[in-house]
Order: structure tokens, then C-alpha cells, then sequence
């Protein structure tokens, strides 16, 4: 999997999950548990990591939206 989105919003981060989830791209969000660890301080970011396969059409969807400042 490679990496295709880090940020520490979490709305902004539902909201890629729910796009991608809307066009049946396989997804996953990691570092979910490092940050409720770190107490919801906001320090660690959590990912979006989708197959290599799958990273440039992961992509366009977010660029469509409007999120392309957002990826990695």
C-alpha cells in the first residue's frame, strides 16, 4: 500500500474515506489508535493508504474534489 493522504482533521479525513468508499477504491486509515493515544492532541496525523495499483485513481477522485493541496 502507498500512501495517498497524512493530515491530523479528522473531518477531512472521513471525508476521503467516504469518497473513496463511494467509488469502491480498497482503502485504509492507519495510525488511528496512535492518536487516541496521544490523547487527541492533535500531533500525530493519521494516514489514507490505498493499493499501488489503485493510487492514481485514488487520486483523481481527491484532486475532483478539490483536495488536491491535501495529498501526499
Amino acid at each position: 500500500m502507498i500512501e495517498l493522504l497524512r493530515s491530523n482533521d479528522t473531518v477531512l479525513i472521513s471525508y476521503a474515506d467516504a469518497l473513496l468508499n463511494e467509488a469502491g477504491i480498497e482503502h485504509a486509515i492507519v495510525d488511528q489508535n496512535m492518536s487516541v493515544i496521544e490523547g487527541s492532541l492533535g500531533i500525530l496525523p493519521r494516514r489514507v493508504m490505498v493499493a499501488r495499483h489503485m493510487h492514481e485513481s485514488a487520486r483523481k477522485i481527491l484532486i475532483d474534489a478539490g483536495l488536491e493541496h491535501e495529498l501526499s
